[in-house]
């Protein structure tokens, strides 16, 4: 069996890593190096024995010679001490070590063997990982104040709807704790129908893969209480802590009660609408009928006159009632037509050519006109026009402008009595326009004409144009008034043309 030499010794210190000193247990002087301490300190050791602590430690008070010193002799007193200690090498660089004194009784004096080593990187280490926490626990703390105030709830739902992770902003919107809400069925919160239907569609077109999906579903709170919400859905997978279907959503209850005030704002000026324009074709219908049953009652009167007359022959009866009947069939063919016209009182958009429009509200036009004494000129754009639009509505808006300018027409010398209609084609819109020769616009201020505030008619309301403007821009059209030169009006709508055409 191998014996090691004392030469052997020597050199497995000097292959340490580890730095060593050796000092004097009571001088505190330096005896000895190795070399990894001559190395990390640039001296050697012939250059070390005189140093002093001051020669080779850092500045600061806490490296000062006493402590040193007080260290050692802890060693000594104790048998080992341990410190953080900052060396300064022969090039003046600072060394912070992990230094342990050990005291040890050698053959020929009692000494204190120092080992150190270079843990400058690991301290260094140490602080980030210490910011590093430090900043991960701000952020973690910035984050959950940022969930907890959150108006957007968070929810985790797996491929059966179930709740595996819930937000308190998802709590607070539903109205449950969060220890209730995980494990739940979302959908037992959603009102039974299509709220609950949309959620499961949502979940089977978001599985791994699949597109995000945005959705608005109304629930069913604690009380009573029935609130909107708008969600986005998607699929989430983080490593093997978290993944199913993420649905970030927040309470639109207020946009959609807006919505639906809208909505039954716009049947009721659609019934307004309708309204207004069957006011003005009823006066003018009045007027019309009015006189084939006048007529048809004085060939009534007359072939009884006849009939009482034994002088009278049966020819002369036939041709009294002959003419009462064509005179009946006449006041049957006005309300006819009137009836087809509003048949369908509430109708959906459709592709309808705009000179057709034009050519049913003829009928209805000319009677007002004839009425008025105002002559009427049709100017139709000679191919069809074809615009999605609701076809009742748009007519009665025509029927709005043909009669304010038939009005306005009225009052002027029999000779200027002049409205002209024409349809035109401008880039994709559709177009209608109006023209009288009367006072025109320029005594309304700009921009106030559509708001209903606004009438020259002594009898007037002004709120055809006000119902015109809507119904026009809610088919996604425009509807614009210009004065004409020297005098007179022009009101034009345009709808876009139909993809189709």
């Amino acid at each position: 069996m191998y014996k090691l030499v004392p030469a052997d010794y020597e050199r497995l210190v000097d292959g340490l890593r580890y730095c060593i000193l050796v000092h004097d247990a009571d001088t505190k002087e330096i005896l000895w190096a190795n070399k990894a301490a001559t190395d990390l300190l640039g001296f050697t050791v012939e250059e070390l024995l005189p140093l002093k602590a001051p020669d080779m430690s850092a500045q600061e008070e806490q490296y000062r010679r006493s402590v040193g010193r007080r260290w050692l002799q802890d060693a000594v007193d104790n048998g080992v001490a341990v410190i953080e200690w900052a060396y300064r090498s022969k090039s003046g660089r600072v060394i912070l070590s992990e230094a342990i004194a050990v005291h040890v009784d050698l053959a020929g004096r009692s000494a204190v063997m120092v080992q150190f080593r270079d843990i400058e990187q690991e301290a260094m280490t140490r602080r980030n990982l210490t910011r590093t926490e430090a900043e991960l626990t701000r952020t973690e703390a910035r984050l959950a104040a940022f969930l907890r105030n959150m108006a957007e709830g968070i929810l985790v739902l797996d491929d059966d709807s179930r709740i595996s992770y819930a937000s308190e902003a998802a709590a607070a919107l539903l109205k449950v704790p969060v220890t209730s809400l995980i494990g739940s069925d979302f959908t037992s919160f959603c009102r039974t129908g299509p709220s609950q239907d949309h959620i499961r569609r949502a979940l089977i077109a978001t599985t791994a893969g699949g597109t995000p999906q945005s959705l608005r579903y109304e629930v069913d709170l604690p009380g009573g209480e029935r609130r909107w919400h708008a969600a986005s859905c998607q699929h989430i997978s983080i490593e093997n802590d978290l993944s199913g279907h993420l649905v970030l959503f927040h309470d639109i209850t207020d946009r959609v009660r807006t919505e639906q005030d809208h909505e039954r704002d716009s049947q009721y000026l659609n019934y307004l609408a309708r309204y207004n324009a069957m006011g003005d074709m009823a006066m003018a219908i009045a007027h019309e009928l009015a006189q084939p049953l006048a007529a048809a009652t004085n060939f009534i009167a007359g072939t009884q006159s006849r009939l009482r007359d034994t002088q009278s022959n049966q020819q002369e009866v036939m041709w009294g009632l002959r003419e009462a009947r064509q005179q009946l069939d006449r006041a049957n063919e006005i309300v006819r037509s009137l009836r087809e016209y509003v048949t369908q009182l509430e109708e959906s958009k459709q592709i309808v050519d705009l000179n057709e429009i034009l050519e049913e509200c003829s009928y209805f036009i000319d009677l007002r006109a004839r009425e008025r004494g105002v002559r009427v000129e049709y100017d139709y754009f000679s191919t069809p026009i074809e615009i999605s639009c609701e076809r009742v509505l748009t007519g009665q808006v025509i029927l709005n402008l043909c009669f304010n300018a038939i009005d306005e027409m009225a009052a002027w010398p029999e000779a200027d009595r002049l409205v002209r209609i024409y349809t035109s084609i401008c880039g994709t819109d559709g177009e209608l326009s109006v023209e009288d020769n009367g006072t025109g616009i320029a005594h309304i201020p700009d921009g106030r004409i559509f708001d209903g505030a606004f009438t020259s008619k002594g009898t007037g309301h002004g709120i055809g144009l006000a119902l015109s403007h809507r119904i026009i821009t809610r088919q996604g059209g425009r509807i614009r008034a210009g004065h004409r030169e020297p005098h007179g009006a022009i009101f034009t709508f345009s709808l876009p043309i139909a993809a189709e055409q």
